[in-house]
């Protein structure tokens, strides 16, 4: 197995990192969590569909677009977790005396429909431990 990293700063390199991925013969693509490939998840989806190059996300809001699977912690739930802090802080707490909390969920989500537009077989071990499967 061999790792090609394309570094992307600016969305209009995007579609170029997805060419450079498919020069290199890559099977796979894993994209990082960040905000600007969560802002930019259907432009991702749909130059990943066009090469049928399947891709694995953080989150779900890229399965949710286009991507093919995901497997990470709930953005939404994460969300409403820092809006309490944000909450408790506005009150008066100090930000230093309020413990630390880590995600301990994390959600697998697959979209059959990117799976079969790519040509690939889910199995349906996986989409039975899937906790979604987008269809």
């Amino acid at each position: 197995m061999s790792i090609t990293a394309v570094d992307v700063r600016p969305v209009d390199e995007i579609g170029a990192a997805i060419q450079t991925l498919v020069h290199a013969r890559a099977s796979i693509a894993v994209v990082l969590a960040s905000a600007l490939f969560v802002n930019e998840r259907r432009q991702i989806a749909a130059f990943a569909l066009a090469p049928r190059l399947p891709t694995v996300f953080n989150f779900r809001e890229h399965v949710e677009d286009g991507g093919l699977i995901s497997y990470g912690i709930e953005l939404r739930q994460n969300y409403r977790r820092a809006a309490y802090f944000v909450d408790r802080i506005l009150k008066g707490e100090k930000p230093g005396d309020l413990p630390i909390e880590f995600p301990t969920k994390v959600e697998l989500v697959v979209n059959v429909t990117t799976a079969k537009a790519i040509g690939i077989d889910v199995p349906s071990s996986l989409l039975a431990r899937a906790d979604e499967v987008i269809e």
